[in-house]
């Protein structure tokens, strides 16, 4: 177990978790294992499976409410990324004192691995799964954070030497301690603005995070290319030693594009391979590659594993995921595209004329970036959740239909109806998925379900 750390288990023997999800119920054996007496509060339902983990391993928990009175005598809260700073039980929790942490911050005090941390508006989940299929022939490695079991309960149960963790700002906001020896940011646009006031500089700064107690052995890797990313570092040096990736700029130290080849340099080290045989197409893929390969260079993955593994990686589950082909037309599922930015991308990469189904809560998008590809590739847009009024309001006269579907199953229905041989369906909805689904992967299923039943 690490020293020193603010978070160390010294004097502090409550340990409450808000939210018995993945992450929660992790900290919770975690917690266990280390000495706590833990208590588990949920105001949601918990899931069966879930609260099979706590029973079976007698930790004390609570559904559907929280007891303040238990919850305000913590020495330590982990609180879900979910539940806002703003909510009154967390300002009284902080007002009192005491220490409101993340999940992943709980974890990392007890681990000596090697952490590989992922975050940035888009692109981080291929980033962190890549990165892992880089690493996991020659690497005794985890894969966390918001993929797959939560970091806790692997550092728990697992007792990985690296750990790759995917990480959301509402990760990061609750870290005091937490120094990934490697921290990758893909890039930065506007999301989730309803949890930073509004403010895009607060989320900014949040994605920044990752870099807070970084130090001059550690490294930054970062896409050189994007404005506010540069801007930041500009007015906010950090003390990692930087390794920029571009497709624009010639780069000495870092990584960047050389007659269509990948070009990595470092400690005068040359990796260079061809794009066309990166099995994932696109511009923000070969970003994204970019991203794996440098983490990989570092950690003395060999040359020959990293050509070997960027060219048989399968990609992500909701990213740009082909579904099935139906009258020549190309049904794709890219419902983990929950910002404009990651819409961009898919609309950029669309070769033929495509109907886009889109919508769902509005969390501060402005869609009027997507009016030039919208306007040169959408021959439909189908409207699906709550936040149709303000996309009906910049896409109307833009696409010569614009229509609303009130399920998944209809817009699939609808879709089909309206494209043409050669036409693309694309489920890109630019919004969060809480007002008819459970998540994303939800959206994601019912359409490919939907899509099936054609």
């Amino acid at each position: 177990m690490k020293k020193n750390s603010q978070t160390s288990n010294a004097n502090r023997n409550s340990l409450v978790i808000l939210g018995g999800g993945e992450s929660g119920v992790g900290a919770a054996i975690l917690g266990k294992q280390k000495g706590y007496d833990v208590f588990v509060s949920d105001k949601g339902k918990i899931k069966g499976k879930y609260k099979k983990v706590l029973i079976n391993n007698e930790i004390d928990w609570e559904e559907l409410q929280h007891t303040e009175a238990k919850i305000l005598m913590a020495d330590v809260v982990v609180k879900s990324p979910g539940i806002p700073d703003t909510v009154p039980l967390v300002v009284q929790l902080k007002r009192k004192g005491i220490l409101v942490i993340s999940e992943i911050e709980f974890a990392a005090q007890f681990t000596n691995a090697a952490l590989v941390g992922i975050t940035g508006s888009n692109g981080k989940t291929t980033t962190a799964l890549l990165t892992h299929h880089l690493l996991k022939d020659e690497l005794n490695v985890g894969l966390a954070g918001n993929i797959g079991d939560s970091f806790a309960l692997q550092v728990a149960e697992a007792k990985f030497d690296n750990y790759v963790l995917e990480l959301s700002s509402f990760q990061l906001d609750g870290i005091i301690d937490f120094k990934p020896h490697i921290a990758v940011i893909t890039n930065l646009s506007e999301d989730h603005l309803d949890r930073y006031e509004y403010q895009y500089e607060k989320y900014i700064a949040s994605k920044f995070r990752i870099t807070k107690n970084q130090t001059a052995s550690d490294y930054l890797i970062y896409d050189a290319d994007d404005i506010e990313i540069e801007k930041y570092l500009k007015t906010h040096p950090v003390q990692a030693t930087l390794l920029p990736f571009s497709l624009t700029k010639k780069i000495k130290k870092g990584v960047c594009l050389d007659d269509n080849n990948i070009k990595l340099t470092i400690n005068n080290e040359t990796f260079i391979m061809p794009i066309q045989n990166i099995v994932l197409q696109g511009k923000h893929n070969v970003k994204n590659a970019m991203a794996a390969a440098t983490v990989a260079n570092l950690l003395k993955i060999r040359k020959a594993t990293i050509r070997e593994s960027l060219s048989d990686f399968q990609g992500v589950e909701h990213r740009l995921e082909r579904v099935l082909k139906i009258q020549n037309v190309q049904y794709i599922n890219d419902s983990k595209a929950t910002n404009v930015n990651a819409v961009f991308y898919a609309l950029d990469s669309m070769n033929s004329p495509t109907v886009w189904i889109v919508g769902g809560v509005d969390k501060g998008n402005d869609y009027a970036d997507l009016l030039p590809l919208v306007h040169e590739k959408v021959r439909a847009i189908i409207c699906l959740g709550a936040g149709n009024e303000k996309i009906k309001n910049v896409f109307n006269g833009t696409v010569e239909v614009l229509t609303e579907a009130q399920s998944m199953q209809e817009a699939v229905k609808m879709a089909y109806m309206l494209a043409e041989k050669g036409d693309n369906v694309l489920l890109s909805p630019a919004c969060a998925s809480f007002d008819l689904f459970e998540n994303y992967e939800d959206r994601g299923r019912q359409f490919k379900n939907a899509v099936r039943k054609l």
